[in-house]
């Protein structure tokens, strides 16, 4: 059926008006459709659902491709699958997929691979009363006998902490709630230690100790972090040796240090935080190695600081400052300290021996784009280094690389079913001048015989926010755009960090805009190069992305034939002057207080929802989730309800609410190909690409 049939006669909801005033600055906005806060109001809920019914009836005559296209995203996955084990404490740890189930079990095996499975978790079981479900984090005591693990049931990310007698395969009867998910036990087994969070606003603030078979209401508070502009959290080191507490605000860090045999003692500060000042310890021998921008680092260094003397005056280089290199994490391991570097935007892998540093080496690469991330390397006496490797043709692909031997292992290359050839397509990378005289990298890949003469559909991608890298990796589910013609990019623009943290710097606070500015420049080089048309681009960025897909839509509303904004963040005066809403007050760094005036006059000058005006906007598609405790719903919807009183012509405009989950979609392996199926059914159907 016919996109265009009847679809003019579906009326689209219309959200009451209730105008409140919002005053500061001696400036006033009026917000008609702030009455939206509010998830437990009925006529909010009636709201939603009518705007979900709306998105149903318009793309009703998609239902059965939006059917093919589900099967077709779930038909690349193969169900029955196995991840590639990694030892931990003499275990092989793993999980697998049964065929026809979400969700993962998760097993282990004593000493070698041929031993009995011990089945940890089957998520499947925990999974089945509820419409969301999510394991976070999971962690084994020392004597390898105790399970911690969270769970998450409402998509929130407020985890409730379990445990599991892996000896019996039974439940104790601790469970702590309301916690950030991750648990550091303590040596003798019976102690951890965890982050509650604060119920209003989400923030992961007060570090806790529990003693197993004690009441939790007895837990004793080990650390506050009192300051509302960072959060906190606790960990084991990588070593074993030690009990690790972080406060982490956008540009500053503290940590605190405790013996993992002394869960009663006191812990100490490392360095005591100085605004600006960014580090993270690393144990190794007498020494805690330190990643951190000190002495204006912008691209970080390295440093070392003996186990007793941990402050600023004792900290001696060991990998300087490069002004051209980004130092991203590291590793150590007994013989070999790991680099990950950022250089000219591609991540890479070098590899230093302690006993020789000039006999560093980069691990080689075929392609020239990629995309890099350190595997489980939970083994500290070992020359075995874990990665995945991918690309934007090669899917996601593990190894075993020797830092002795300098060769790698095969251990699982990511499997694609059906006719997938990598050999059928082509990526390429570009550096495209914006309007400042800056080149902004773009990666992008189409199948082979992509005609550049401006008649093939196009999406550009991007993010640009918290110095997040987005990297060139593969996509099964993308295979389903590039078949059917689609070119995809990914735009790499300032506000990210592929460039270093300057270009980072240069996309935040009072210069945001650079990173609109370069998104657009980019789709109009795509354009005029041929690549694509303004009849056939597509824009999508999701959460601080989807900032982004407000903020262009607009400023150049001509050049898109479609819009797709995921959970995105549209509110941004609003919510930043909030502090009760979740993530507000640690963002500042990022944005900017709109308590400050010249915060409050440039946020507000590109602020989405603030800059709806009457105009003809392009396709459009909004979705985000009724529990999402990143972008609270109301954002997207008060934006679409703006719009659909402002906006002239008759081009789409749809809102989906997933009812049941937050900012990461559904839940489980399958139920979040039915999302993805949405987005490129609303993109295939303005095409009229029907199969």
């Amino acid at each position: 059926m016919s996109k265009a049939k009847n679809i003019s006669a579906i009326i689209p909801p219309k959200a009451k008006v209730l105008p409140k005033e919002l005053s500061i600055h001696g400036d006033t906005r009026i917000d008609n459709y702030y009455w939206l806060n509010d998830r437990d109001d009925q006529e909010v809920i009636d709201y939603l659902k009518a705007e979900n019914d709306y998105t149903d009836k318009v793309l009703g005559h998609t239902k059965a491709f939006q059917e093919v296209l589900f099967d077709e995203l779930k038909g690349r996955i193969k169900e029955d699958d196995t991840s590639v084990p990694y030892v931990s404490n003499g275990y092989y740890y793993y999980y697998r997929f049964e065929e026809g189930k979400e969700y993962p079990i998760h097993c282990r095996k004593k000493g070698h691979l041929e031993a009995e499975e011990e089945i940890l978790l089957d998520v499947n079981l925990l999974a089945a009363d509820h419409t969301y479900y999510s394991v976070g984090a999971r962690s084994v005591s020392d004597n390898n006998q105790i399970l911690a693990f969270a769970e998450d049931t409402v998509s929130r990310r407020i985890y409730t902490i379990k445990f599991k007698d892996l000896t019996t395969g039974t439940y104790l009867n601790d469970e702590i709630p309301n916690t950030s998910g991750g648990v550091a036990w303590a040596k003798d087994n019976e102690t951890v230690f965890y982050t509650l969070k604060d119920k209003e606003t989400l923030r992961s603030y007060r570090i806790m100790r529990h003693v197993l078979g004690t009441p939790v209401e007895s837990d004793e508070e080990i650390f506050t972090e009192e300051d509302d502009t960072f959060f906190s959290g606790v960990y084991r080191s990588r070593s074993n040796e030690f009990l690790m507490i972080y406060s982490h605000s956008t540009l500053t860090t503290e940590f605190q240090y405790l013996r993992a045999d002394d869960p009663n003692g006191d812990f100490k500060v490392i360095q005591n935080r100085v605004r600006g000042l960014e580090y993270e310890p690393y144990h190794f021998g007498d020494h805690f190695y330190i990643w951190t921008n000190a002495d204006n680092a912008k691209n970080y260094k390295l440093v070392r600081t003996p186990v007793n003397q941990t402050s600023l005056d004792n900290w001696l280089d060991v990998i300087p400052h490069r002004k051209d290199i980004l130092l991203e994490s590291i590793l150590v391991f007994k013989e070999y300290l790991v680099l990950q570097e950022r250089i000219k935007g591609i991540s890479e892998i070098k590899v230093m021996p302690w006993v020789d540093f000039e006999c560093g080496y980069y691990i080689d690469f075929e392609e020239a784009a990629h995309a890099l991330d350190f595997g489980a390397n939970e083994e500290f006496d070992t020359d075995q280094l874990r990665f995945h490797y991918t690309s934007m043709t090669t899917p996601q692909t593990v190894f075993d690389f020797n830092l002795s031997s300098k060769t790698r292992e095969l251990k699982k290359e990511r499997p694609v079913l059906g006719d997938f050839n990598k050999e059928d397509y082509q990526s390429e990378r570009i550096m495209v001048t914006v309007r400042d005289g800056v080149e902004v990298p773009v990666s992008m890949v189409y199948k082979k015989g992509f005609q550049k003469d401006g008649s093939q559909p196009f999406l550009l991608y991007a993010y640009g926010s918290y110095g997040h890298s987005l990297d060139p990796g593969f996509s099964p589910a993308r295979l389903s755009l590039l078949n059917r013609g689609f070119g995809f990019a990914i735009a790499h623009i300032r506000g990210g960090q592929e460039l270093g943290r300057q270009w980072y710097d240069d996309g935040k606070l009072l210069h945001k805009k650079n990173t609109f500015y370069d998104f657009i420049d980019i789709a109009d080089w795509l354009i005029q190069n041929n690549y694509t048309s303004k009849e056939k681009l597509f824009a999508m960025g999701g959460s601080a992305g989807g900032l982004l897909m407000g903020a262009i839509a607009n400023m150049r509303p001509d050049l898109w034939r479609g819009v797709l904004a995921i959970v995105p963040f549209v509110d941004v005066v609003t919510t930043m002057l909030d502090e009760s809403i979740p993530l507000t007050t640690f963002e500042w760094d990022e944005w900017g207080n709109p308590k400050d005036k010249a915060f409050y006059d440039y946020i507000k000058s590109y602020s989405p929802y603030d800059n709806v005006t009457s105009m003809d906007y392009p396709n459009m598609l909004v979705t985000t989730g009724l529990h999402d405790s990143q972008v609270q719903y109301w954002e997207p919807a008060k934006w679409v309800a703006k719009l659909r009183a402002l906006k002239t012509g008759s081009n789409l405009l749809l809102l989906k609410t997933n009812m049941e989950a937050g900012h990461g979609g559904a839940s489980g392996r399958f139920e979040p190909l039915k999302e993805i199926a949405l987005q490129y059914v609303f993109m295939f159907d303005l095409l009229d690409i029907n199969q």
